[in-house]
């Protein structure tokens, strides 16, 4: 079978899906490099992968693998595949996948005991980050709030590192019918803020409650009208010259923290 070229019609089809209008329409994504695409294929999203040589001779049991799950595999051109990636160097390994954000209410079935909240992050970087630290923690779902950018966007999949197909991922613009349904399923609100009236090093007992981290913008952090909505404020101690923290560090932090309060409740004791 010849490569597929940037004028395949299948090709042309995925090329689309780069933009954020076109992934809404058709009802996929792409998801590029190997643990994006290992990731994709254990959840069954794939519905085709495209290939270069190159791409064979490095993942050729991903690859067979796909073809044993009765993906649909494509061979492609290094031209092809650039026109597929976003990125400067692209790994000539692409899948198209199903969309994967889920209801509100589906990310918060099943009691959920930790909620990782990003607030209108537009930098998908960052979002695809938090998503990775919230699956790296344990967390049970990440709810995209407010204005936020496309979890299916080329970077946040890429910055997820294939965490975006393992935890349930929400978009919901209505802020407040996000801290409605957050507080109807029985679980506390807690804010980053910078002047928190609640100190971190010192906050174990909230922590190991059901706790929904809010997150904030990464240029005007969280606004303060949601913040005041929050059951606590809470503020990471900074013991050193640094101003701030950024969105990714912040999250990474917080969601660490309740992780490690909740497990060690987890734990039998002896």
């Amino acid at each position: 079978m010849d490569p597929f070229t940037e004028r395949t019609p299948r090709v042309v089809s995925a090329v689309k899906l780069l933009r954020g209008a076109e992934r809404k329409k058709a009802g996929r994504f792409l998801a590029e490099g190997a643990n994006s695409v290992t990731a994709a294929l254990a959840t069954g999203r794939v519905e085709e992968l495209f290939f270069t040589d190159e791409a064979a001779a490095r993942y050729g049991d991903l690859i067979a693998g796909a073809t044993a799950a009765g993906v649909r595999v494509s061979p492609i051109t290094e031209r092809a595949a650039r026109s597929l990636s976003d990125t400067v160097t692209p790994p000539g390994l692409v899948a198209v996948c199903a969309l994967l954000d889920v209801p509100l209410g589906e990310a918060l079935d099943g009691s959920p005991r930790l909620l990782a909240v990003p607030v209108s992050v537009s930098e998908p970087g960052n979002a695809g980050t938090v998503i990775r630290v919230a699956d790296a923690v344990g967390a049970d779902a990440a709810i995209l709030a407010g204005d936020s950018v496309d979890p299916h966007n080329g970077k946040c999949v890429r910055s997820s590192a294939g965490s975006v197909f393992h935890l349930p991922i929400a978009r919901e613009r209505d802020v407040s019918l996000v801290l409605e349904q957050i507080t109807a399923a029985g679980v506390q609100i807690l804010a980053t803020a910078a002047d928190g009236e609640v100190d971190l090093d010192d906050a174990d007992e909230l922590l190991a409650r059901p706790t929904a981290w809010l997150f904030g913008n990464e240029a005007h952090g969280l606004d303060p009208a949601i913040a005041a909505r929050a059951d606590h404020r809470v503020r990471i101690p900074i013991h050193g010259r640094a101003e701030s923290l950024n969105l990714a560090t912040a999250a990474a932090i917080c969601l660490y923290a309740s992780a490690r309060v909740q497990h060690r409740q987890d734990r039998p004791t002896t």
